[in-house]
């Protein structure tokens, strides 16, 4: 990595700017897009979905890397160049159709669009976890258990007519409501408070940086990106290629560095019973912590440690956490110690997140009008000439409506699929929450990068509990309960980059069509090579039981009354939802909170802190050595300016190198593997 820009005169001030001031919005949809889209459905999601399944890494992060460097070589061989508009638009592209596609309420990681869901369905109601459920899980979630489709392992049957068509209704009014409410939320946070979107730079700087070498004008960006992209490589050769290619050509897998983690908690039962400890292998983590805002990977890393292997250690001397026994692994150990303790301690801290985001917003309104008050200023009354010229902005009023139509469709959808869950509680979320929900997470991306604070913790457990409702299919139905704040994250990149928002719709609706389509194709094709879960996929195979333990812990507790199964989920629930354990956390977390407030330390060090007391250590050990290495090595040989601008083109690299290497490995599997069911 180069430690000088290539001008000797060039200023500082180049790497705090992403596009000229004086420069045109411009639209970054057209043709190009289109062929991107097509590439990233037809070569990239097999890979996406296949690499999610063994290793448990999202391609949404690489693949976006890995199709605009294609796109900029055949344009360079075409004497065509791509604008950073049009980098940016195949980005979200990319990313949007290589995202997570999974069951509202579960945990569980599935990557390759909303297919990903119905294969998470089929293994939940065939798990271990939710035997006995089965008869009580309606056939517009899941087809019945005696179905001959999962001993074919296939979704071209009439049974699946109704999950999918729920699944593309589904897609529809989310996608509808997030582009709405998500540009009002961006009005208000952006054009009107004017926050600083601290990490938003992220894909701005790599958009940037790959358009210069579109233009044959190289620079410090690229130069950076390039480093990244190298690291990436050489990582993803141990990472991803060894063990990916072995399982073909050997008898065993061979696993240079194990996947997800070196797992250390059976090995530490004597010395601290209970704990969990051990360090993830993905490298990724540690460029992630030169990212990610300091003091946020300080308190996660003193939260993750303090939880894990002090905490839990004397909690189980004090026989709170009874259900640990000692050889137990990570997985056992955290769902052992979950039910004991941490999901009735993290209600409380989260709580205390969610009180501290409102305290946050309340305060800083407040102090909003003080100052209009005092100068006189009304910012406030920003109107579309106010605005950036050519950005294609519009009234609220529009937005407002097509977000009021979208949650009116999903209050008549959850009605139609679950007419005994009340009404009432539809239109609380959809028109009450989802709004300041949405309002609070966006202002927290806006000050922190991360929505913390968005949620109230376990509403949707707890409306459902209060409502009376008896049964499952409440657990499935696609309530109205969303956070679209998370949208302004790329209104601001596209502001950023001088893209105009139009684009952003136009990319929405191109990738929700060609995602339902290719998806289905895919993990129709994936589906058929082999059961999922199974050994040829261990990282799902690690963590889906896990996750399904979890879900069906809320799906036993509302069983209709008098059935066996749900009066053991309710007596499992109330022995884990502990109101004592729940009032522990929330005075731990509001002391904390008040304390490094008296002291004027960062208040990021009480999110990051609270949100992983009870969270895997494995990944903040990496993310605290990166941060550490970003301040106190490369901030000082490189000036603070300029790694901040260099720590996220890194990223992005890093992320392109893995998904080059990734994707080469991954498709030699898809062809074996597909030839070999040809052939036998």
């Amino acid at each position: 990595m180069a430690t000088e820009p290539k001008d000797e005169n060039e200023d500082l001030e180049q790497y705090d700017s992403i596009m000229p001031v004086d420069a045109p919005f411009e639209d970054g949809f057209n043709m190009k897009t289109i062929w991107a889209t097509l590439f990233v459905g037809l070569v990239m999601l097999p890979g996406a979905i296949y690499l999610g399944l063994v290793t448990g890494q999202s391609m949404a992060g690489a693949s976006e890397w890995v199709t605009i460097i294609l796109f900029l070589e055949i344009a360079k061989r075409s004497f065509v160049r791509l604008k950073t508009q049009e980098v940016l638009v195949i980005y979200w592209v990319a990313g949007g159709l290589l995202g997570i596609g999974v069951r509202l309420g579960s945990t569980a990681l599935v990557y390759g669009g909303p297919f990903g869901a119905l294969v998470w369905d089929q293994y939940l109601i065939q798990s271990p976890a939710a035997e006995g459920l089965a008869k009580y899980i309606p056939d517009w979630v899941v087809p019945p258990i005696d179905s001959p489709v999962y001993a074919e392992r296939t979704f071209i049957n009439a049974v699946w007519v109704k999950p999918v068509a729920i699944l593309f209704a589904v897609l529809l009014l989310i996608n509808t409501a997030k582009l709405a409410l998500g540009y009002v939320m961006f009005r208000i946070t952006s054009d009107i408070e004017q926050l600083p979107f601290p990490l938003a730079p992220v894909q701005a700087r790599g958009a940037t940086a790959l358009a210069e070498t579109s233009a044959k004008q190289e620079g410090w960006k690229w130069r950076v990106f390039s480093t990244g992209t190298c690291i990436g490589l050489v990582w993803g050769l141990l990472y991803v290629v060894v063990p990916t290619l072995s399982s073909i050509f050997l008898t065993d897998t061979v696993q240079i560095l194990p996947i997800p983690w070196i797992d250390f908690t059976a090995e530490i039962k004597t010395i601290l019973p209970a704990a969990l400890f051990g360090i993830a292998t993905d490298l990724g983590h540690l460029v992630i912590g030169f990212v990610l805002p300091f003091w946020v990977v300080v308190g996660s890393f003193t939260g993750a440690v303090l939880g894990n292997l002090v905490l839990n250690p004397i909690l189980y001397k004090a026989e709170i956490l009874t259900r640990w026994s000692p050889g137990m692994t990570a997985i056992p150990a955290a769902i052992s110690n979950r039910f004991d303790f941490w999901l009735s301690f993290g209600i409380g801290t989260s709580f205390v997140i969610a009180v501290t985001g409102f305290y946050m917003v309340i305060k800083a309104l407040l102090e909003q009008r003080r100052v209009q008050r005092e100068t006189g200023e009304h910012t406030v009354s920003v109107s579309l000439e106010d605005l950036p010229k050519g950005r294609s902005d519009m009234g609220m009023f529009y937005p407002l409506v097509l977000w009021t139509l979208a949650t009116v469709g999903f209050i008549i959808l959850c009605q139609f699929l679950v007419p005994e869950f009340h009404w009432g509680w539809l239109v609380f979320f959809g028109f009450i929450y989802t709004p300041i929900s949405s309002y609070i997470g966006a202002r927290m991306i806006g000050l922190t990068g991360s929505p913390y604070g968005a949620d109230i913790p376990y509403l949707r457990e707890a409306a459902i509990f209060l409502s009376g409702y008896q049964g499952v299919a409440v657990w499935f139905a696609p309530l109205p309960l969303h956070d679209h704040g998370l949208a302004v994250r790329t209104y601001k990149q596209m502001e950023l980059t001088k893209t105009k928002f139009v684009s952003y719709i136009k990319l929405t609706a191109l990738t929700m069509v060609v995602i339902f389509i290719f998806s289905f194709v895919f993990w129709e094709f994936i589906w058929r090579l082999g059961p999922i879960p199974s050994s040829t996929y261990y990282f799902v195979q690690t963590f889906w039981p896990f996750d399904a333990t979890m879900q069906t812990m809320w799906l036993k507790s509302t069983l209709p009354a008098g059935e066996t199964q749900g009066a053991v989920g309710l007596e499992l629930l109330k022995g884990i939802i502990k109101p004592n354990y729940i009032a522990a956390g929330f005075a731990t977390g509001g002391v904390m909170y008040l304390l490094l407030a008296l002291l004027k330390a960062p208040t990021l060090i009480f999110f990051g802190f609270v949100g992983s007391l009870a969270g895997w250590p494995h990944y903040v050990i990496l993310q605290f050595a990166g941060a550490l290495l970003g301040r106190y090595y490369f901030s000082r040989r490189f000036g603070e300016s300029k790694w901040k601008a260099y720590a996220p083109i890194l990223l992005a690299g890093y992320y392109c190198g893995m998904g080059l290497i990734g994707m080469t490995s991954v498709s030699v599997v898809l062809i074996s593997k597909a030839v070999s069911q040809v052939v036998f």
